[in-house]
């Protein structure tokens, strides 16, 4: 799957769900991935719970659900699951800028907060539904 296509060509949103070394789960809307090559992507992350959970225990995974017409049945639902490892983090503010002006949904603007541009390597790839073919 040519993830650089997928999310250039679709809508919608997404969820990353961490986990702290207690194995406490925490999950939060993100916006969809920069996408490095076919097995890594990045996003920008604040010095909030998934960042602070990324650093202690190193895998995550990410949910995208397409935007598509209206959902009546499970089947309805489009989309895929991405499970990574953390690779690295960069305080890169004029990358991470970059990716803000390309989607305004990264974080808004006059948010001083500290961004880090955090890379992971994406171990497996699922569709949204069930375990067929992506």
């Amino acid at each position: 799957m040519d993830l650089k296509s997928y999310f250039e060509q679709h809508e919608g949103i997404g969820i990353l769900a961490t986990c702290d070394p207690n194995t406490t789960v925490d999950m939060a809307v993100y916006a969809k991935p920069m996408v490095i090559n076919q097995t890594t992507i990045a996003f920008v992350m604040r010095e909030r719970l998934s960042h602070q959970n990324i650093r202690e225990h190193l895998n995550a995974a990410y949910m995208f659900i397409k935007k598509t017409r209206e959902y009546k049945t499970c089947s309805d639902y489009k989309g895929i699951r991405l499970y990574l490892t953390l690779q690295r983090e960069e305080i890169n503010q004029s990358v991470i800028e970059e990716m803000r002006k390309k989607d305004p949904c990264i974080y808004s603007e006059g948010d001083d907060s500290e961004k880090y541009l955090v890379f992971f390597t994406v171990t497996r790839i699922r569709p949204l539904v069930g375990d067929g073919p992506v």
